[in-house]
């Protein structure tokens, strides 16, 4: 009987490094990814309009039960640690969460103006809810109540800085080994790709590891009507900073 994997559920919002660390993850010779496994339910269930709306939900469970049957199954190539890249705003209210006890859960955050301002990118519109932070804190508050201690955080300006020094103190807080394989990987599309790469993954398929970290926007560098969604982020983002981990050497 083989052993069960370590499964890790990183939970982020969109625009915030979140497939970069799934490179990193994946980059491991020890390590099986999936990619917003919940994004093709959550377009079932809510409705929302997303660019490659149909491609995601022909190629991904619509039922958020099938979903967690997925995710507690053996990963491909019986790996030893199963990588799971999660979006806050995809778990709906009606989607069941105790499967998260079977998980490593950790949290990845960004400063909401950089977020913001990304996001406006590739969206005319933002919201509180669509940058899934609301929602980040409810499932970390879940896992820190259920653990008695607050669960990994990172923030994606320390693993941009330090990327060697932040992700060796998430692996320990993962209780995995680090690996320089983190650190770098091949340009280019993977199979583990959501269908929605294109439309969202350009800057990441160009990339050969973590790019050099940039100095935080100010707040009036903001697009006016973005600017009170930022406001009102601020102190979700500030509730799980004040946990985040200090990067190991």
């Amino acid at each position: 009987m083989s052993k069960d994997p370590i499964r890790i559920a990183m939970w982020s919002g969109p625009r915030n490094i979140s497939t970069a660390m799934m490179r990193a993850f994946e980059n491991r010779d020890d390590t099986t990814v999936v990619d917003e496994p919940f994004y093709a339910a959550y377009l079932a269930a809510s409705g929302a309009d997303h660019p490659l709306r149909g491609e995601v939900l022909a190629s991904q469970p619509t039922d958020w039960r099938a979903v967690v049957n997925g995710l507690l199954a053996p990963p491909a190539g019986g790996r030893a640690v199963f990588y799971q890249k999660h979006m806050t705003h995809h778990m709906l209210p009606q989607f069941g969460r105790d499967w998260t006890r079977h998980c490593r859960n950790a949290f990845l955050i960004r400063q909401p103006i950089d977020v913001l301002a990304s996001y406006a990118e590739v969206r005319d519109e933002a919201s509180l809810e669509a940058i899934g932070l609301p929602q980040q804190c409810q499932l970390f508050d879940e896992v820190a109540d259920r653990l008695g201690r607050p669960p990994p955080v990172v923030d994606a300006y320390d693993v941009l800085c330090d990327p060697s020094g932040t992700l060796r103190a998430l692996c320990v807080a993962l209780d995995i080994p680090f690996s320089d394989a983190m650190l770098a990987w091949p340009a280019g599309r993977r199979e583990s790709d959501g269908v929605w790469a294109p439309a969202w993954y350009e800057a990441v398929e160009r990339s050969t590891g973590f790019s050099p970290a940039r100095h935080p926007l100010a707040f009036d560098e903001l697009r006016d009507d973005l600017r009170p969604v930022a406001e009102a982020a601020l102190s979700f983002y500030q509730h799980l900073a004040a946990h985040k981990l200090r990067a190991q050497h």
